[in-house]
């Protein structure tokens, strides 16, 4: 939904941060082994921005965010829907399956429970005869119902694309990097043997073996938040404080899953630098990896993004349209939720 006056136009907030994995395998390729990328002419680990925005969508049902469902099965929904209101599965099947063809075929589609059941409701109207579904009046009655803030604000921060209704599709508000380790990574493997708790005389050693990938990493992470389309998408000012609070306690608390039952990366924060501007995005690239200091690379992952920030800043003079500033992880007294509560004060302003 397109606003006439949006005054959040071309306001962000833009996250800048560092955050160590011990022996993790965090996010995997076709093959199993954690993904990497070259960069600044040496190997990274990475973590690809789809896999940690899935866990940010995931976390944010914690926060008291309703989730839409992500599904091939749409009819699914719109049957679950009509037998609510009184349908019977033989008599809306059909009916759902057509309708559910107008907006995906076999592919991943966005829905919201509000969409589900006002689609249900079209069925009804239309006495559920499949041959009276158009295409139009299903384009029409998702366009009109949603309110994302309280039905589906994944899709205002995440987008969503429908290829055979592009009436339908909404820009996401939300942007994130692949997050990629400040320094030089080399994979390394893991050689592992199971034992039979319960072995026959002439079975010895071990019953199983294997082998799998890990590495260990800080990484930057970049990901920024645009204030201007998620009104437009909402198009409510009032949502979008709480929309904002519960988008940075995910992406605070989000950890991918792989391998978290075997190596248990559970770690959080060490650093951010979170800004609230206007003007061009902003992702450092960290091109030249980060040198071992004081036993580790985080120390000076923290002080290379300061030091890139504060020359970005200043060379970029009025264009940076800096609004406030804030560093979390160096005073300890400066928790997530003085964060958060810092955040969206400087929104209300």
């Amino acid at each position: 939904m397109k606003t006439a006056e949006n005054k959040f136009r071309n306001l962000r907030v833009e996250f800048h941060i560092i955050q160590s994995f011990p022996v993790t395998c965090l996010n995997r390729d076709d093959v199993g082994a954690p993904k990497t990328a070259m960069v600044g002419g040496v190997t990274r680990a990475r973590v690809s921005s789809q896999c940690w925005k899935r866990q940010v969508r995931l976390a944010l049902h914690d926060f008291g965010v309703k989730l839409a469902h992500r599904t091939k099965h749409a009819d699914d929904l719109i049957v679950q829907a009509a037998i609510a209101n009184g349908g019977t599965e033989e008599t809306v099947r059909p009916c759902a399956e057509a309708i559910a063809a107008c907006i995906s075929k076999d592919t991943l589609l966005f829905i919201t429970d509000s969409e589900a059941t006002k689609l249900a409701e079209y069925a009804k109207e239309i006495g559920f005869d499949k041959d009276k579904v158009k295409s139009a009046d299903v384009e029409k009655l998702i366009k009109g119902v949603v309110n994302k803030a309280a039905d589906g604000l994944d899709i205002a921060l995440f987008g969503r694309m429908v290829a055979q209704a592009a009436t339908l599709d909404i820009e996401g508000a939300a942007s994130f990097s692949h997050a990629i380790s400040t320094h030089k990574v080399t994979n390394e493997v893991e050689f592992f043997t199971a034992l039979d708790d319960c072995p026959r005389p002439e079975e010895q050693g071990s019953s199983h073996m294997g082998s799998l990938e890990f590495n260990s990493a800080t990484y930057y992470r970049y990901v920024s938040l645009d204030i201007g389309q998620l009104y437009d998408t909402l198009g409510n000012e009032d949502a979008i404080p709480q929309a904002v609070e519960a988008f940075i306690k995910a992406l605070y608390v989000a950890v991918p899953s792989a391998r978290q039952t075997t190596q248990s990366g559970a770690s959080s924060w060490d650093f951010a630098k979170v800004l609230v501007r206007s003007g061009q995005r902003l992702q450092l690239a960290f091109e030249t990896p980060v040198k071992l200091q004081d036993g580790g690379f985080l120390k000076p992952s923290i002080d290379s993004l300061k030091e890139t920030l504060a020359k970005k800043e200043k060379l970029s003079g009025s264009l940076f349209g800096k609004k406030a500033e804030f560093t979390f992880g160096e005073d300890e007294t400066f928790s997530i939720d003085n964060l958060v509560s810092s955040v969206v004060d400087v929104i209300k302003a």
